[in-house]
């Protein structure tokens, strides 16, 4: 009998997933996507729609028509796994046995985990652009803005791409100068953290980027309440942002499921996972890929590509009864759109910063500098993404680990 192996999630990490499974084992394993609807968001392009860079119609696909003939496509909300019965159970009443879980529905977010954000002003003066809804609400709201204060607000970590609320800031600089509005506008970004992005090199970079640009950067702002009526955020200190507009991404948190599902998420909702193998430490037929797992990567879709390849490897070697591949690195690269037409690459791993030098070797896209190179570079993996990733192929002279050729570690 063929092994059944159940794929919840039919995004980036599910499809992938499912297709690379396709197209190794063909007939000789059941393959079943299971999501609730059938719309697949190119997540980075949410980025975009605000500043009408992006056609919310452009960024959204079907995602049955993203899997390769042969994968089975189910869609229905899941209510819970059972994890010692190895059964996926459905809203709609179906019950999924399986011989191999693989986990993929990424990471959710939680608005009204913060008081006041979904209250009074929200949708008005204050947004997320973190889904399909909010970017196209905020896209409107920036067209009738005329001046004021705007403000950037990181409500906690872990978030799905870490980089996009300053690619937003920088964005706005632009988006405002080119209104010829930017100095009636005050442009502010508040995080929790104590600089500008979780690795230190890249955030002396990006702060200085910021301050060039005329943003101003609040550190160590832990967000208590979002006060849409009056126009300001609240620390838990009680420390206090004044804004005219606000652009704040939520809490973030696994599916639902998770936590209806005994032993299988952490208490926020992640699949706890070995981070070099990405085999669950719940269970050993279970596996986890992209935002839903809880290892210390980043939530962005570089990751979930890189995972992939380990992911599909490992699958293999446990159907085979043989030891796992524990290579995975923790390789990630984000593309921060810098405005006007230029950006900056990042590339680093579990143990190494982002560092200089070009990508991905000596000759290539330079790092931790803007450039259009790189601005072509991020338009350019809207097709790679539809045609090379999703479908399972491998992009040629890219590989899983973080490459170190090309790059400046002396520097290190």
């Amino acid at each position: 009998m063929a092994k059944r192996i159940v794929i919840l999630g039919g995004g980036t990490g599910g499809t992938l997933t499912a297709n690379r499974l396709s197209k190794h084992y063909g007939d000789d394993v059941e393959v079943t996507v299971v999501d609730r609807d059938d719309d697949h968001v190119y997540q980075p392009g949410l980025l975009f729609v605000p500043f009408g860079l992006a056609d919310p119609d452009d960024i959204v696909r079907p995602r049955q028509r993203q899997l390769k003939k042969g994968v089975a496509f189910h869609r229905a909300g899941i209510d819970h796994v059972d994890i010692d019965g190895d059964e996926v159970h459905l809203v709609d009443g179906t019950v999924l046995p399986y011989d191999l879980l693989v986990v993929a529905t990424g990471a959710r977010l939680l608005p009204d985990e913060t008081e006041g954000l979904t209250g009074p002003g929200w949708g008005e003066k204050v947004f997320t652009f973190y889904d399909l809804a909010g970017a196209t609400a905020l896209h409107d709201a920036l067209e009738r803005f005329e001046g004021g204060r705007v403000v950037v607000n990181v409500v906690d970590l872990p978030i799905k791409c870490p980089v996009a609320p300053l690619e937003f800031s920088f964005l706005a600089d632009w988006y405002f100068h080119d209104r010829g509005l930017r100095d009636r506008v005050e442009l502010t970004y508040v995080t929790p953290l104590d600089g500008a992005f979780t690795k230190p090199t890249a955030s002396r970079t990006l702060g200085g980027m910021l301050d060039e640009k005329g943003v101003e950067l609040v550190t160590e702002f832990n967000t208590g309440e979002v006060d849409g009526e009056g126009g300001r955020l609240v620390s838990y200190d009680e420390r206090e942002v004044p804004f005219d507009l606000a652009v704040v991404i939520p809490l973030h948190g696994g599916a639902e499921y998770v936590d209806r599902s005994p032993g299988l998420g952490d208490e926020l909702g992640f699949v706890p996972t070995d981070q070099h193998t990405l085999q669950s430490k719940v269970r050993p037929n279970i596996f986890a890929i992209g935002d839903a797992t809880n290892v210390p990567a980043s939530k962005a879709g570089s990751v979930t590509h890189f995972e992939g390849e380990v992911l599909l490897r490992n699958i293999i070697r446990f159907l085979d009864g043989e030891e796992l591949d524990a290579s995975y690195d923790g390789h990630a690269n984000c593309f921060i759109e810098t405005g006007f037409h230029k950006a900056m690459l990042i590339d680093f791993n579990y143990d190494t910063e982002p560092v200089g030098g070009h990508f991905p070797a000596g000759v290539g896209m330079p790092l931790l500098q803007d450039s259009r190179l790189n601005h072509l570079g991020k338009l350019m993996f809207q097709w790679v993404y539809w045609h090379v990733l999703l479908p399972g192929r491998d992009i040629p002279g890219i590989r899983p680990d973080m490459p170190t050729s090309g790059k400046e570690l002396a520097s290190h």
